[in-house]
């Protein structure tokens, strides 16, 4: 049986062409764990890989959310172990690859997704815009500490959802956070990376060159798809900026530079999650052969 690979690490570090190069020299097919490349036509804003690019290599979980679906790690786990398990069973080797840190950990960790509650949740988000998350991230830390180490004070969105879980199930948050041991499936870790300078500037020049590739026609495209109505593909980098820009809030050349701005802070974000699995063996992406360097630690 074949041993799945996870190639993660921040945007922009070349993960998509080395996921293909691993299918390739390893008889396996790619599994996509980006949030935002679940969703049909969102491409040039999400760096999608082509056609061409894919080599031929099949690709999973691309374009299978209209703009209108929310996007949810709950059903992403139950369709990507099924791929993956398919996979396996057929003796092919599955490369994740994406850098949504919680989709990854989805496939490869013991997670646990507890349901929601649209009453309890109406009402801590009323409490959130009354109070700010940090008065709600308080009452989590009297309720459950461990949970609020985990979470940030000013992150709103996950402060609800830990205090709607502790509601609706009476047990603590934490108890859903992964837990620190092997990977499933016995998955290789693999984690890209470039110096900080470097990759801003490699952000700056992708964020530039999906402006001029017509990202603006595409959010146009999408808005008449119902984009607006989309709670997750609505927020997506560089969608968000140019809607904003539709309505008036900015100029496009601002559109562009607040989403280059957003995606360098995104990429922070990106690096210290990842950088906290001590399972993830780390990888220059500037490397002159770093897909030779990573199959000679998955495929020695």
């Amino acid at each position: 049986m074949s041993t799945p690979v996870a190639v993660v690490g921040p945007t922009a570090t070349g993960k998509s062409d080395l996921a293909v190069r691993l299918a390739l020299e390893l008889g396996g097919e790619v599994v996509n764990a980006d949030a935002m490349q679940l969703y049909r036509g969102m491409d040039i804003g999400t760096a999608k890989i082509s056609d061409l690019e894919r080599q031929g290599v099949p690709h999973h979980l691309l374009d299978v959310l209209d703009v209108t679906e929310t996007a949810s790690v709950a059903a992403y786990q139950r369709e990507a172990r099924a791929v993956v398990e398919r996979l396996l069973a057929e003796g092919r080797t599955p490369v994740l690859v994406g850098g949504s840190g919680l989709y990854v950990q989805a496939v490869v960790d013991d997670l646990v997704f507890p349901g929601t509650d649209e009453k309890i949740r109406t009402q801590l988000e009323q409490e959130l815009s009354v109070f700010g998350p940090e008065t709600l991230h308080g009452r989590l830390a009297q309720l459950d500490p461990a949970a609020a180490l985990a979470i940030l004070p000013s992150n709103g969105r996950r402060v609800v959802r830990a205090l709607e879980v502790i509601e609706l199930t009476g047990q603590p948050f934490s108890a859903t956070l992964p837990k620190p041991g092997p990977a499933r499936y016995g998955t290789v870790m693999v984690g890209l990376d470039r110096e900080v300078s470097e990759l801003d500037e490699r952000v700056d020049e992708r964020v530039a060159r999906m402006f001029a590739a017509g990202l603006v026609d595409e959010v146009r495209a999408l808005e008449a798809r119902g984009l607006r109505d989309g709670r997750t593909a609505s927020r997506a980098l560089g969608y968000q900026q140019v809607l904003a820009a539709f309505d008036g809030e900015c100029t496009l050349e601002e559109a562009a530079a607040t989403t280059a701005q957003a995606t360098r802070r995104f990429v922070r974000k990106q690096r210290s999650w990842f950088r906290r699995d001590q399972r993830v063996r780390w990888f220059d992406a500037a490397a002159s052969d770093v897909a030779g360097d990573v199959l000679s630690l998955v495929a020695p």
